[in-house]
């Protein structure tokens, strides 16, 4: 998908395939380390919610392009029809609909790159993004892309 179709949907389209891209990525990594199922689902939980979502968001915001910035401001803007799950707070919930957004973009532009190191730099605190890209643990194929992105 172009970047331009892909700023033609809705920010909430974007976090609806951020989230499943987040998902994926905190499944895959927790699976990588081992640990019984139940023991790995609760650390999964644990890192997809939407506090842990906010604080990473704040971890990439400093090195966001102006485009991915104007695509996490423009989700954190946006307003779902129900509200924030009781768990979270409404500011939370708007920072976790813009990470989502943002993950949702690269990935359906297939900048696999960059997605990688976005997310990487989610889960490790105190990385800086050299080591973050370094890390590439969860590859984004070019083919899922394709295989996803509308034409």
């Amino acid at each position: 998908m172009t970047e331009r179709d892909a700023r033609m949907l809705s920010p909430l389209a974007l976090a609806y395939v951020g989230d499943s891209v987040h998902d994926l990525f905190v499944r895959s990594r927790a699976a990588m380390s081992g640990g019984n199922v139940n023991e790995l689902h609760k650390e999964c939980v644990s890192l997809v919610c939407c506090e842990a979502q906010a604080e990473s968001l704040a971890r990439v915001l400093d090195i966001l392009t102006e485009d991915e910035q104007a695509i996490v401001k423009r989700a954190r803007n946006s307003h779902a029809k129900h509200g924030a799950p009781h768990a979270a707070s409404p500011a939370d919930y708007s920072k976790a609909t813009a990470l989502e957004a943002l993950l949702g973009y690269l990935y359906l532009t297939g900048q696999n790159e960059r997605l990688n190191q976005i997310l990487n730099l989610t889960q490790g605190a105190g990385q800086s993004p050299a080591q973050a890209a370094d890390k590439s643990s969860f590859h984004c194929e070019e083919r899922a892309t394709e295989a996803v992105a509308p034409t």
